[in-house]
C-alpha cells in the first residue's frame, strides 16, 4: 500500500517528462513531481518520499520533510484563516486545514498551535485537529513509575503544564514543580513520577531520586524471589515483556532495582537466573 501521511521508500519504476512514477511491489504507484526528483537516480533503486494529497486532491510523493505525521502530533504556526477553518504551516506547499470543529478554541493567524494530523478514511484527505485530549488514551499505559518520557508541552492550567507524553498518553507537570521556563510546544524529556489508580500520570521534570525509585522496585524483586523458592529465571537479558509479565514494571526499573540488590549483596546473578542470597526465602505465596 501507499500510505498518505507517512514517510515511504518506494521503488523507482520509470521516469517520465512529469516527473518519477514510484512503486510499492504490489502494483500501486504514485508520482513524484520534477521538481523533487533528486539529481541521482536509477530505474529499480529506492526512493524515501512522504505521500500526500496536492492542492488537486491527487496523490503524490516528495522529499520535502513533514513537521508532523500522521497520527503525530506538533507546534505549527497558522497561515491563514477563512471559511473553512485554519491552515497550518507543515512544511508541504499545501497547508494542513484544521476545520472549525476540530478546533479546541478559535485558532488565531499567525499563532502557534500543538496540532494533532488525522486521515478522513473516506477521502483520504489529511487534516489537523487541536483537540489534543480525545487523541490521547491512558487506558492502556505503555509506562511506569521512574521511566523517563519524551514530553510536548500542550496546555496550561492553574495546576500546572499538560503534556503529551511518548506521543500516546496525558501526563500533567504540577506547577509546584517547575523549576525552568517552559512554554506549550516545547519538546522535553521528563520522568513518569506517579501512576495514579485512575491512570493519571504525575510526570517530574527532574530524575526520580534514586532512593525513592528503587526502593519499591527492589522489595517487588525480593518478594518474587522470596514467593518462588529464592530462584527466577531472568535476568537483565530478559525481554522487556517476559519482565513486565513477572514483576509489572518496565526493564529499565527492573534492571535499576536489580542492580541495587545485586550492590547490597542479596541476590547472585547467574547465566540462568537470579538467586536469593540474604538469608533463607520466607516461601510466602501472596
Amino acid at each position: 500500500m501507499i500510505h498518505t501521511g507517512r514517510t515511504q521508500e518506494l521503488t523507482i519504476l520509470r521516469n517520465t517528462s512529469v516527473g518519477l512514477f514510484l512503486g510499492d511491489g504490489e502494483g500501486n504507484e504514485v508520482l513524484l513531481p520534477n521538481k523533487y526528483v533528486p539529481d541521482e537516480h536509477d530505474q529499480g533503486t529506492s526512493i524515501s518520499v512522504f505521500v500526500y494529497r496536492d492542492s488537486e486532491d491527487r496523490q503524490v510523493a516528495t522529499t520535502l520533510e513533514p513537521k508532523i505525521l500522521l497520527d503525530g502530533f506538533a507546534s505549527l504556526r497558522v497561515n491563514a484563516v477563512d471559511r473553512l477553518g485554519a491552515f497550518m504551516d507543515w512544511g508541504m506547499e499545501k497547508d494542513l486545514l484544521v476545520p472549525f470543529k476540530e478546533q479546541q478554541r478559535k485558532l488565531e493567524d499567525g499563532r502557534w498551535y500543538v496540532t494533532y494530523m488525522a486521515l478522513d478514511e473516506e477521502t483520504d484527505r489529511l487534516y489537523g485537529s487541536t483537540r489534543i485530549d480525545k487523541r490521547l488514551d491512558n487506558s492502556a499505559l505503555t509506562v511506569v513509575e521512574g521511566d523517563e518520557v519524551e514530553l510536548l508541552v500542550f496546555g496550561r492550567s492553574e495546576m500546572g503544564w499538560s503534556v503529551i507524553v511518548d506521543h500516546k498518553h496525558q501526563g500533567l507537570i504540577h506547577a509546584s514543580e517547575v523549576f525552568k521556563p517552559i512554554s506549550v510546544g516545547d519538546r522535553i524529556k521528563g520522568f513518569v513520577k506517579t501512576v495514579r489508580a485512575d491512570n493519571k500520570l504525575d510526570i517530574a521534570l527532574q530524575p526520580i531520586g534514586y532512593e525513592h525509585y528503587n526502593d519499591a522496585n527492589s522489595a517487588l524483586l525480593a518478594k518474587r524471589l522470596q514467593q518462588h523458592g529464592g530462584f527466577l529465571p531472568l535476568t537483565d537479558k530478559s525481554s522487556p515483556e517476559e519482565v513486565y509479565r513477572v514483576f509489572g514494571i518496565s526493564k529499565k526499573a527492573f534492571k535499576r532495582a536489580l542492580g541495587a540488590l545485586y550492590k547490597e549483596r542479596k541476590v547472585r546473578i547467574e547465566e540462568e537466573g537470579i538467586t536469593w542470597v540474604n538469608g533463607e526465602p520466607s516461601g510466602e505465596t501472596h
